[in-house]
Formats: C-alpha cells, sequence, structure tokens
C-alpha cells in the first residue's frame, strides 16, 4: 500500500504524477542545480540541461547554484571536463568525418579530413588549454572585484567563469555540423555567455549596487577577447594556417596506436 506523498513547492512549480501526486519537479532540479553527479552519457546531458537553464531561466539557475556551494575541484570534475568532453567529442567526429576547408596552393581550397589521431591530439590540446584558460578568466574575475573593495573568494570567480561560460561551451556542439563557421558558433555562445555572466555577477561576486555593472564590463571585456584569441589560434589551425603546429599534431599523431 502506497501512502500520498505531498511535497509543497513555491507557486508556479507545481507539477502532478499520473497518481496525481503534486510534486517540485522543476523547483528541485533548479534548487540543486542538476548536480551532474550521475556517470557516462547522463553526466554529460545533465550539464548541457544546465547550461540550458541558465540561457532561458538564468535567475533560477544561479539561485540553485549558489545554494549548492560546490568547490572549484567539484565544478571542475563534475560540470567543467564533461561539458568540454562532450564538445570535443563531437567536433572530432565533424573533423573525421566531413572535414575541414583549408587553403592550399595558388589560394585553392581543399576539403581536409582529419585522421583519428590527429582529432585526439588536437582535442586532448584544445581541452587542456580550455581548462587553464577558464582558471586564468576566475584569477582575473577575482581580482576585478578587488579592485572595487570586495573581498572576492577564488571559489565565486570560478563558480562565475565555469557557468558563465556554459552557453559557448554548448555551442561548440554545432562545430560538428557541416559548414558552420567556428566564428558564428563563437560569435553566438559568447552573447549568450554575456548574459548568464551578466545575471550571474551581482547574486555570485555580491558587488556593491554601483559597482556591479562596472565589474560585470571588466569581466565581460575579459571573457570575450581571451575566448577570442582561443577561437582565433584554433581557427587558423583547423583552415591550414599554423604550418608548424600542424607538424606538430601530425608528428604526436603518428605516435598514437590508431
Amino acid at each position: 500500500m502506497r501512502l500520498p506523498i505531498q511535497i509543497v513547492p513555491p507557486s508556479g512549480t507545481e507539477l502532478r504524477t499520473r497518481d496525481s501526486v503534486p510534486i517540485c519537479i522543476g523547483y528541485e532540479l533548479l534548487q540543486h542545480g542538476f548536480d551532474c553527479q550521475a556517470g557516462g552519457k547522463s553526466l554529460s546531458v545533465a550539464c548541457v540541461i544546465k547550461a540550458l537553464f541558465l540561457i532561458f531561466k538564468p535567475v533560477e539557475t544561479w539561485e540553485g547554484i549558489l545554494l549548492a556551494r560546490r568547490s572549484p575541484v567539484f565544478l571542475l570534475v563534475r560540470y567543467l571536463l564533461p561539458m568540454l568532453l562532450l564538445a570535443a567529442v563531437a567536433e572530432a567526429f565533424g573533423l573525421v568525418e566531413w572535414g575541414r576547408n583549408q587553403s592550399g596552393l595558388q589560394g585553392l581550397h581543399r576539403v581536409h579530413k582529419f585522421a583519428v589521431g590527429e582529432a585526439v591530439v588536437y582535442e586532448t590540446i584544445r581541452l587542456v588549454a580550455m581548462v587553464l584558460l577558464v582558471m586564468v578568466c576566475a584569477g582575473l574575475i577575482k581580482m576585478f572585484g578587488e579592485t572595487f573593495r570586495r573581498r572576492n573568494t577564488y571559489q565565486q570567480a570560478f563558480t562565475l567563469a565555469v557557468f558563465g561560460l556554459s552557453p559557448l561551451f554548448l555551442l561548440r556542439l554545432t562545430d560538428a555540423v557541416p559548414g558552420m563557421h567556428p566564428w558564428v558558433s563563437w560569435g553566438i555562445g559568447i552573447l549568450l555567455s554575456l548574459e548568464v555572466v551578466y545575471r550571474g555577477v551581482p547574486s555570485v561576486m555580491e558587488p556593491d549596487p554601483p559597482n556591479a555593472i562596472g565589474l560585470f564590463f571588466m569581466s565581460g571585456l575579459m571573457l570575450v577577447a581571451i575566448t577570442g584569441l582561443e577561437r582565433f589560434v584554433t581557427y587558423w589551425y583547423l583552415t591550414g594556417h599554423t604550418r608548424p603546429i600542424e607538424s606538430f599534431i601530425t608528428g604526436l599523431a603518428a605516435k598514437l596506436p590508431f
């Protein structure tokens, strides 16, 4: 015999199961912030859903993130790495299956399909570089916060950097689509990221109200510059303009057993 269980959620969040038992599914997900504690595919899917909620429900999702109070190590292992791995796998598939247009002799263009080893080496290097860049961004955000006489922690800055850049990581999935220009996916992703950061700065960094817009402007400009530079370097490599880097990656790929 099942006993009726009722959880009273805030207004506007009530859903009903087939047994007509009111439950607060959406509210619970937002409060616990899609902790991404599952494994494998479930972990990646949960992180993608979290990124979507940050885009479409930023205020409620940021509240859930703040209540969870996750450490930088947890965010790195349970959120940032799964997001980057998912994007890397998607892009690597596109590089191997459809390739990229590269400039050839006499200004001619050709489609270069990457070997599996080349794609693996490239995506591994890019993943490590992105993790380091996010850490640097977090350190700079913390420094910006201190210029406004606010003693922020690295945990706060890392939280803002990781989740603020979630839309950019999410849009990297479209890099696997044939014909998708890398600058298009970056442009859409960084615009959405700036919107998420704008919503997150007051609640995460807790600046004085007059300083919030200044902190957002400095942080946003820095994120645009750093991620734009990363996109520029990867775009030049993928389009065949950086022969030394190509030779380096090809040499590493030749040493792989596949």
